[in-house]
């Protein structure tokens, strides 16, 4: 019987790096995929319209006054 099949491979440098960068890469892959379909729904919010004086900030000008 040959008992090589049954023993693990050593684990080199070379192997380590090359599985890390897959993963990474497919990290990497995912999150793009993730950013790229929650992109749209961002899209669909409507935008603000910006500074706008509303009575209680008007209020809040007049009594602020010196």
């Amino acid at each position: 019987m040959n008992t090589e099949l049954h023993q693990p491979k050593p684990l080199d440098r070379r192997s380590l790096l090359k599985g890390a960068s897959l993963a990474l890469g497919a990290g990497i892959a995912a999150t793009s995929v993730k950013a790229a379909v929650a992109a749209p729904a961002a899209a669909e919010k409507p935008q603000a319209a910006g500074y706008t004086k509303t009575d209680h900030v008007r209020t809040y000008y007049e009594r602020a006054r010196f």
